[in-house]
């Protein structure tokens, strides 16, 4: 399939200015920027064109649409340390939720277990068109979901988890025999001599966290839990992203030394419990200005995936500059689940996942009028 959407007002999500620009779509990817010479168009005069949105962190097709028990498959009740799940064996493409989602314009998610288990399982990276989920992944394992704070507490206070030290000590437990399993494996491969340790399904999953290929992807919404995740991967020189951050703009030059990759919400709607009494729509804008790489989420189910536009004009409307929000809601999440070498801005060899919008995204008014994903009409 090749065409050229001409005409149209470009954001790219790299480059603050617009850009009246046409773009050659070819096999899926964008093939051209510039200007139009021959071939199939799509005129989009007067319109918007600005990359498919991006979610770093939801549990969208996992938390299904007028479903209880049968349709939620995002937390693991009866065990709180599961490393082993993947979301890709729950992830449900004809779900409505997976539908709406495409039809705000959100091409792409990162989607996987829910935060009350210390450690839940891994996040993959999917896109939002499609009937197979084999098909729509762009990454199966983007990063090792853990938590901390007041859901391990409150899930598993009658299975051994009443405290937030409970909960790290648990993770150390974990990573501390995932390093040990680890350095024998290590030591079989060098030395024939060495005993390769049994096969540990729960550590196995661990390998590509302690081998530093995958982050953990650490629930926390508190200024002491964040601290906490940060102080954890230290020990186990661990990669981190930090998931809410509730509090972050209590803390937001710390936060910037760090130097983390942070993913702001679920902040719509009312504080549920006490770790979030202090959520804002200033808390992107604040964490931005400190120096973060920020992503704002919709947590969906919490929020419904089709408002993570709305959210960000949220974020505008409580002091954060348009062009991060928009960064925020397309490139920065595609660095927090390392997929920004194929999403997230509208460039020359990434995937042709792309919006066209009557009028600003980030403004409640505006209507998606056309979303492309690998090159495909799919609104």
């Amino acid at each position: 399939m090749e065409f050229w959407l001409v005409n149209g007002i470009v954001f790219d999500g790299i480059t603050p200015e617009p850009r009246r620009v046409d773009i050659k779509v070819k096999d899926g990817k964008i093939a051209e920027i510039g200007t139009y010479t021959s071939g199939e168009k799509i005129d989009v005069s007067g319109m918007r064109v600005i990359p498919g949105l991006v979610e770093a962190h939801c549990h969208l097709g996992l938390a299904g649409w007028s479903n209880r028990y049968d349709g939620t498959d995002y937390n693991e009740k009866n065990d709180c340390i599961t490393p082993e799940l993947n979301p890709i064996d729950a992830f449900n493409p004809l779900d409505p939720t997976v539908r709406f989602a495409l039809e705000g314009g959100v091409t792409c998610v990162g989607t996987g277990p829910g935060s009350s288990n210390v450690l839940g399982g891994n996040f993959m990276a999917v896109k939002t068109f499609g009937i197979r989920v084999d098909k729509m992944v762009v990454k199966e394992k983007v990063a090792m979901k853990c938590a901390f704070g007041e859901n391990p507490k409150n899930l598993y206070q009658t299975k051994f988890i009443t405290s937030r030290m409970t909960t790290a000590a648990k993770l150390r437990e974990m990573l501390a025999k995932a390093k040990e399993y680890m350095e024998k494996i290590d030591a079989a491969e060098k030395d024939p001599e060495c005993k390769k340790p049994d096969f540990n399904f729960k550590l196995h999953a661990l390998l590509p966290v302690m081998r530093r290929e995958i982050p953990l992807k650490a629930h926390a919404h508190q200024a002491n839990d964040l601290f906490t995740a940060i102080r954890i991967a230290k020990e186990f020189n661990v990669k981190l992203t930090l998931e809410h951050c509730t509090e972050g703009h209590l803390i937001a030059e710390e936060l910037a030394s760090e130097g983390l990759p942070l993913a702001v919400g679920p902040t719509l709607g009312h504080s549920g419990k006490p770790e979030t009494r202090e959520k804002t729509f200033a808390t992107p804008g604040i964490l931005h200005r400190a120096g973060c790489q920020v992503s704002i989420i919709t947590d969906s189910n919490v929020i419904p995936q089709e408002n993570l536009a709305l959210c960000a004009g949220l974020a505008v409307k409580a002091g954060m500059d348009p062009f991060a929000a928009l960064q925020a809601i397309t490139i920065n999440p595609a660095r927090h689940l390392g997929i920004e070498d194929r999403v997230g801005s509208l460039e020359v060899g990434k995937d042709a996942d792309i919006v066209v919008c009557d009028g600003c995204i980030l403004d409640s008014a505006t209507k998606v009028c056309m979303v492309f994903v690998n090159g495909e009409q799919a609104v």
